[in-house]
């Protein structure tokens, strides 16, 4: 299969994707056409985008303002549900701590964290 040589046909391909999202639906068979060139080209297109546009992982810090604020958590709150002072809880924001074992494990059962991730 034919790979996507540069920018500008991503963006040609990207702009067909966006059509056939249009016309491809859940009752469109696989056999269809549109849907066989949607397959195609989002396939193109995915492997442009981790080729050119990696997504790399998201930091702690970052995971834990998401959840606190989905979670609607003050930093006092989070600090007592982890069982930690409020400062501890500023060093994990900041990025200048990372967690210890018994709070990363803390972290996966109450907020729901990927421990992978709280332990890169």
């Amino acid at each position: 299969m034919a790979k996507i040589k540069d920018e500008n046909q991503y963006q040609i391909i990207l702009k067909r994707v966006e059509e056939l999202m249009d016309i491809v639906t859940e009752e469109t068979l696989p056999s269809d056409p549109n849907f066989v060139e949607l397959d195609i080209l989002a396939d193109l297109a995915e492997e442009y985008e981790m080729e050119h546009y990696p997504v790399g992982q998201p930091l702690l810090s970052d995971v834990l303002k998401l959840r606190m604020n989905e979670m609607q958590l003050s930093q006092k709150t989070l600090a007592e549900l982890l069982g930690v002072s409020t400062s501890r809880i500023s060093d994990y924001m900041n990025g200048k701590m990372k967690p210890t074992f018994n709070i990363a494990k803390k972290m996966h059962h109450n907020l729901n964290i990927d421990a992978n991730l709280i332990l890169a």
